[in-house]
């Protein structure tokens, strides 16, 4: 049996059922105890041999990209004030998988997503 690599998670929602949390930022970046739950999920998804992940996003959803980017600035930060294990978790899973992100433009549901996801897997 082949190895599965790829791996596709919807976050386009729009997230009305935690309103007004989710307000001004996407439900997927909603923390539990110290780091966004969407992090949980690539986290868990990386653990079991996933090396390359789509996002599904939809409108407002810029968090999600900026979280999983690089932050130079940030690390270089972190390390001159000698706060090297902030420098290890701010890194984390972006050395270990590759993130793709495809927006979807209109909200038509879970399905849609997963539609616009196919060509990934």
């Amino acid at each position: 049996m082949d190895r599965v690599l790829k791996a596709v998670i919807p976050a386009a929602g729009m997230g009305t059922r935690f309103l007004p949390a989710t307000k001004s930022m996407p439900k997927e970046m909603l923390p539990i105890v110290d780091k966004p739950v969407l992090q949980y999920v690539v986290e868990e998804a990386v653990a079991c041999g996933i090396e390359d992940i789509l996002i599904i996003t939809g409108r407002g959803k810029q968090a999600i990209e900026n979280h999983f980017d690089f932050n130079v600035e940030l690390e270089e930060f972190l390390r001159q004030t000698n706060r090297t294990e902030l420098v290890r978790q701010v890194q984390g899973i972006g050395d270990r998988v590759h993130i793709h992100y495809l927006r979807q433009k209109r909200q038509l549901g879970l399905g849609d997503a997963i539609r616009l996801g196919r060509h990934h897997v």
